[in-house]
């Protein structure tokens, strides 16, 4: 699983965490998208960490969820816990093209919701996990056609899940899991300046990764390329280490 640890006793503060962030949060009000999309349109769905609201720009998952906005995309971002109004968009948008996409807490959502849609037999073209951390979040169900997983292994507290599997290799492929490195040069040298402390605390790589320009770029990448039908297979990071089979 993404750990918040490699320990046991550690990952008991899973479940408070979770608990943490039981508010209110997006309404299908909020959701711009229109309902049913156009036909052969591609549905992009992202889920933020934590307790991060919906709509907080200073975040990556929502940073790239505006910029597809402005490239045309249909784009929609949620909070992990919010994956209830996810599927209610997924249903009334119809048919076309889904992809998945998430960071921390986010990453792990990506894979429940994918199994929620494999009960309701939609298929999923892609999945992106980024520092993945959560229960069960390793392997993808067989209703997901791509899959790519970003993480980082430098935090003391937080590193994400690594390596993704296919619970069905002969129906998901797994495009790479792509390690980042947030010990030396790039990597370590992105600003967290206007980050209070008390958000730092225990986990500096992994809110790095949130502020890394590569790994959202290489989302957007392989999320615009999943949306037009386009090959995946070759899209791969500039830093990140070569994907593990």
């Amino acid at each position: 699983m993404g750990s918040i640890a490699s320990s046991r006793p550690r990952r008991i503060l899973l479940p408070s965490l979770l608990l943490a962030s039981a508010c209110s949060g997006i309404r299908m009000e909020d959701i711009q998208t229109p309902r049913p999309l156009p036909d052969r349109s591609c549905l992009v769905v992202g889920f933020l960490g934590g307790r991060d609201a919906w709509d907080d720009e200073t975040k990556g998952v929502r940073k790239l969820a505006l910029e597809l906005h402005r490239l045309g995309f249909f784009a929609e971002t949620f909070e992990n816990r919010s994956r209830e109004v996810a599927l209610e968009l997924v249903r009334q948008a119809g048919s076309g093209r889904l992809v998945l996409y998430g960071q921390s807490f986010g990453g792990a959502a990506v894979v429940s919701f994918a199994r929620e849609l494999e009960e309701l037999a939609i298929p999923v073209d892609l999945t992106v996990q980024i520092d993945s951390v959560g229960r069960d979040d390793g392997t993808l169900p067989a209703n997901v056609r791509n899959a790519a997983n970003l993480y980082q292994t430098d935090g003391w507290f937080l590193d994400g899940e690594n390596p993704i599997r296919a619970s069905d290799p002969s129906r998901t492929r797994i495009l790479g899991n792509w390690r980042f490195d947030y010990s030396r040069p790039p990597g370590s040298e992105i600003s967290l300046a206007d980050v209070p402390w008390w958000k730092l605390a225990f986990r500096i790589p992994h809110a790095k990764m949130d502020r890394d320009p590569e790994v959202w770029d290489l989302t957007r990448r392989l999320l615009e390329a999943a949306c037009a039908g386009a090959e995946v297979g070759g899209i791969k990071p500039e830093r990140g280490q070569s994907p593990r089979p």
